[in-house]
C-alpha cells in the first residue's frame, strides 16, 4: 500500500513538472492563451463524461458554491497556467520550475496573515530562505538587478503565477463538501470560460497561434496528465498515506522540472540555479520539520 502511494505521488510530481516542459515545447506551435483554453476545454469533456452523473447528485449542495468554485477554477487553473505559459516565452523552464517551489512558503505566509495560523521561528527562517532563492533565480544571480527593477519579464510573470496558485490553494478551505468529480467539473468549466477573454486578446493583438500537430499533442498531454490524472493520483496517494506525508512529494516538482529541462530541452544549469535550489528546498525542509514538531506538541 505504501509503495503504491509512493509510485502514484512520484508520478504526480513528474506530471506537474512536465507542465513547464510542455509549455516550453508549445512555443511556435500553440500560443499560451490558446493552450490554456484548449487544455481545459478538452479536460472538461473528459471529466464531464466521468463525473456528470455525480454532479447531478451533488447539484443542490454545489449550487450555492458555484461562484466560489468558478473563481477557484479561474485563478488556480486558468490564470495560473496562462501566466506560467506566458512566462516560458521569456525565461527558461528551469527558472519556472525553481520559482514554483516558492508556493508552499507563500501559502504559509498567507495562512498566517489571513487566518492567524501559528508559525515557528524556523518556519519564518525557511520562508526567508525560499524567497531569497526565488529572488536569485528571478535576478539570474544578480540581486542588485532587483533594486533596479531589472527583472526578466518571464520571471516576473512566474511570480504572479505563484501568487495566483497560492491564493487558490488557501481558498480551497472554503470549497463545498461534495465529491471531487463534481468540484473538478465546475472548476474546469470556470477555467475554460475564464481563459476565453485571453484568447480573444491574443486574436485581437495578432498573437494567436492555432495548434498544429505538436500543439495538439501538447494540449492532449496537459489536459489528461497535469490537469486530470495527476489530481486522481494525488487524491489516492493522500488516501493511502495521509495529506502531510503526501504533501512532501510536491517538493519534487522543482527538482524533476530542472532535470527534465536539462534532458529534454537542453537548458543550461547555472551555478545560481544550484544556489537557489539549495536555498528554496532547504527553506521548505526547515519549515516542514519545524511545523511537524510544533503540531506534534499540540
Amino acid at each position: 500500500m505504501v509503495r503504491t502511494a509512493y509510485i502514484l505521488l512520484f508520478l504526480t510530481a513528474l506530471m506537474w513538472a512536465g507542465n513547464a516542459i510542455a509549455g516550453k515545447l508549445a512555443i511556435g506551435h500553440i500560443s499560451p492563451m490558446m493552450l490554456t483554453f484548449s487544455r481545459w476545454a478538452v479536460g472538461l469533456i473528459v471529466i464531464g463524461i466521468i463525473g456528470w452523473k455525480q454532479l447531478r447528485r451533488d447539484w443542490k449542495a454545489a449550487r450555492g458554491k458555484l461562484a466560489l468554485l468558478f473563481i477557484l477554477g479561474a485563478s488556480g487553473f486558468a490564470w495560473f497556467n496562462a501566466a506560467l505559459y506566458s512566462a516560458l516565452l521569456y525565461t527558461s523552464a528551469i527558472n519556472v520550475s525553481i520559482e514554483q517551489a516558492a508556493m508552499p512558503m507563500v501559502i504559509m505566509a498567507a495562512n498566517f496573515l489571513l487566518f492567524a495560523m501559528r508559525v515557528t521561528w524556523a518556519q519564518i527562517a525557511g520562508f526567508v530562505l525560499s524567497i531569497v532563492g526565488v529572488a536569485i533565480v528571478a535576478s539570474h544571480g544578480e540581486l542588485a538587478r532587483l533594486v533596479e527593477l531589472d527583472v526578466n519579464r518571464g520571471d516576473a510573470l512566474m511570480v504572479i503565477a505563484v501568487l495566483l496558485y497560492s491564493f487558490y490553494t488557501v481558498a480551497l478551505r472554503f470549497k463545498p463538501a461534495i465529491h471531487w468529480q463534481s468540484i473538478m467539473i465546475v472548476m474546469v468549466f470556470g477555467a475554460m470560460v475564464a481563459s476565453l477573454p485571453f484568447v480573444a486578446w491574443e486574436a485581437a493583438s495578432d498573437r494567436l497561434v492555432l495548434p498544429d500537430a505538436q500543439g495538439w499533442a501538447i494540449v492532449a498531454y496537459t489536459a489528461l496528465f497535469p490537469s486530470l490524472l495527476s489530481q486522481i493520483f494525488f487524491m489516492r496517494g493522500v488516501e493511502l498515506i495521509g495529506a502531510n506525508r503526501a504533501g512532501l512529494f510536491i517538493n519534487l516538482v522543482p527538482i524533476l522540472g530542472t532535470i527534465l529541462s536539462i534532458l529534454i530541452l537542453g537548458e543550461a544549469f547555472e551555478a545560481f540555479h544550484a544556489v537557489a535550489m539549495v536555498l528554496v528546498m532547504g527553506g521548505i525542509a526547515m519549515a516542514e520539520i519545524s511545523g511537524r514538531r510544533a503540531a506534534a506538541r499540540i
